[in-house]
């Protein structure tokens, strides 16, 4: 589908592998869902299928990627790769990208990264969201923090978190199986607690986690995100789902590190492992029956989901049906295994 619209075909199976990885992970509020929306913004004329990217070096350690609004997917794929590149030569490697759109689940390219065995911090800024803690109108996104370390022969470190209760993606995905959203998820225009997705997502905001320590963590995102590379921040990132008069122009930061600095590379897997097990030995506290890394639970579920498949609602699967049979392909073969209400 992304083919017939447009996308050549290896930046058609970056697109596609991380909207897969994303469901495979259990994080489907950025995976095939979203597939006819980005489609329909392609044919908008708001996400450019053929860029033609290209690193601007500023020094030997750090970049600049214009994404031309491009796919965020294929923007940031493209970005963490030329700072592993940079780490792989000199250590480190960072790249500041800008004029990109939505890219999805920021655990891809973080573990782009640990699957290459680097240390990886992965930010990006987001559209308007979030007041300010104090406040009640959006201004701040929710904007991922994401971080990765490879280990041994353990667990990785996989951080992907947002600085919201709940990405506004849970939020939408209740709208659409008209479901509650938990109370302290959101307000709505009026600055009461809501559990209407509806309210929350028209005029409304959403909370940031610990109050002013996530409004903090979200500004940092805005910076290091927009201020530094020169895309668009402080509220000015179109909402994708609202604005159809102009790109987006969301930025994003990339740092690679090499793990072998100033340990040997041996050393520094073993003193992971060392971590990871004590992370799981900890005695544990009461109603739970183990302890886990971040990004552990997410990559069991990949690994069963692999094996058994990933379930989608019929909603969903309606969708990308319709897109298919609008693209002139067949319809898309769906497993015997019964479908999500």
């Amino acid at each position: 589908m992304l083919v017939a619209n447009g996308l050549p075909e290896e930046d058609a199976r970056t697109v596609a592998d991380c909207l897969v990885r994303a469901d495979l992970r259990g994080v489907d509020t950025h995976g095939l869902q979203y597939l006819p929306h980005y489609l329909k913004r392609v044919r908008s004329g708001l996400i450019n299928a053929k860029p033609s990217l290209s690193l601007q070096k500023v020094t030997p350690v750090a970049g600049l990627l214009d994404g031309q609004n491009a796919f965020g997917f294929v923007v940031a794929s493209r970005a963490m790769a030329e700072a592993i590149d940079m780490a792989r030569e000199f250590g480190i490697g960072l790249v500041s990208a800008r004029r990109s759109t939505h890219f999805g689940m920021a655990a891809c390219y973080v573990l782009q990264a640990v699957e290459a065995s680097f240390i990886s911090l992965v930010f990006t800024n987001a559209s308007p969201a979030m007041p300010p803690w104090g406040g009640r109108q959006a201004l701040l996104g929710t904007s991922p923090l994401a971080a990765g370390v490879p280990s041994g022969s353990e667990a990785p470190y996989v951080l992907d978190m947002s600085p919201a209760v709940a990405a506004r993606g849970k939020i939408r995905r209740a709208a659409k199986l008209g479901q509650e959203i938990p109370l302290g998820y959101a307000l709505d225009a009026d600055g009461r607690a809501t559990t209407d997705p509806n309210a929350a997502l028209n005029g409304g905001v959403v909370l940031p986690i610990g109050g002013p320590k996530g409004s903090a963590l979200s500004m940092l995102m805005d910076i290091l995100g927009g201020v530094l590379s020169g895309a668009a921040y402080a509220g000015d990132v179109a909402n994708q789902f609202e604005v159809f008069d102009r790109p987006q122009d969301v930025g994003h930061f990339f740092l690679a590190i090499k793990p072998d600095l100033f340990v040997t590379r041996e050393e520094f897997l073993q003193r992971m492992d060392t971590l990871v097990q004590r992370v799981h030995d900890c005695p544990k506290a009461e109603g739970f029956d183990e302890i886990l890394m971040p990004g552990e639970m997410e990559s069991r579920l990949e690994a069963t989901r692999k094996r058994t498949g990933i379930p989608y609602n019929a909603i969903d699967v309606a969708a990308l049906q319709k897109e298919a049979a609008d693209a002139g392909q067949p319809p898309l073969a769906i497993a015997d295994a019964p479908l999500e209400s």
